[in-house]
């Protein structure tokens, strides 16, 4: 939490966090990292869940989640208030996947999803986003989100990845956007 504060100047931030492989645990560590923001009192955090190929932020949401990420997106019917959910932890937000899956990539590079990120992060300039992305080596979805991260920190699973599949991850990552590996065990 900290490196990521003193990276961006101790301002908000949108964090993509993706994993060198399948499974290799980036949605683990994208809802620790939201919920030790959402811990300090003087800050809120949000995450939201892009990782098609295994969605898995359903499990912090109190009650049922009827629509996502994917739902706002395709549907000009949908606020935002509509796709944020509460969690058990205070100050912290899910966006679920939703259900409309297909054609998720060109969702995701849309005009309307760098407005949704622009507004949930200027709303509340307490804010801190974090994307849980698929891996950013196998999908054309996480290297879209890049692009409207400010950061992206990759995990690489303890064991499961070769030294060449991690320098192919960073190289496939803006130098000046790669905040750091998490290594996961």
């Amino acid at each position: 939490r900290t490196q990521l504060l003193k990276k961006n100047d101790k301002k908000n931030f949108v964090c993509m966090v993706s994993s060198i492989s399948h499974g290799g645990g980036a949605s683990y560590v994208a809802k620790n990292l939201a919920a030790v923001f959402a811990l300090d009192k003087a800050k809120t955090s949000m995450v939201i869940d892009a990782n098609l190929y295994s969605p898995s932020l359903d499990e912090l949401i109190i009650g049922d989640a009827e629509t996502g990420i994917t739902d706002y997106l395709s549907n000009s019917n949908f606020h935002i208030k509509d796709v944020v959910y509460a969690t058990g932890i205070p100050r912290l937000r899910v966006v679920p996947i939703g259900d409309n899956s297909e054609g998720a990539a060109e969702y995701f590079s849309s005009e309307k999803m760098q407005h949704f990120i622009d507004e949930i992060r200027s709303r509340y300039t307490d804010r801190y986003i974090f994307i849980d992305a698929p891996p950013v080596v196998d999908s054309s979805e996480a290297r879209i989100l890049t692009e409207i991260s400010d950061m992206v920190l990759l995990v690489v699973p303890h064991g499961r990845a070769t030294s060449d599949q991690v320098e192919t991850a960073i190289a496939s990552v803006d130098a000046e956007k790669l905040v750091g590996l998490v290594y996961n065990n």
